[in-house]
């Protein structure tokens, strides 16, 4: 199987962890959200 080379935006990285953070959004949402925060490239920690 062939490697994934697409990956998640900084700006939906950062609406994916909104998602994440906030309660009110479904199970499904954060699903999709942790989704999208798995394909971003791994940046630099603080």
């Amino acid at each position: 199987m062939g490697k994934n080379s697409k990956q998640t935006s900084k700006i939906v990285a950062s609406k994916a962890s909104k998602v994440l953070r906030d309660g009110r959004f479904s199970k499904t949402s954060k699903s999709v959200a942790g989704s999208a925060l798995a394909q971003t490239r791994p940046g630099k920690r603080k």
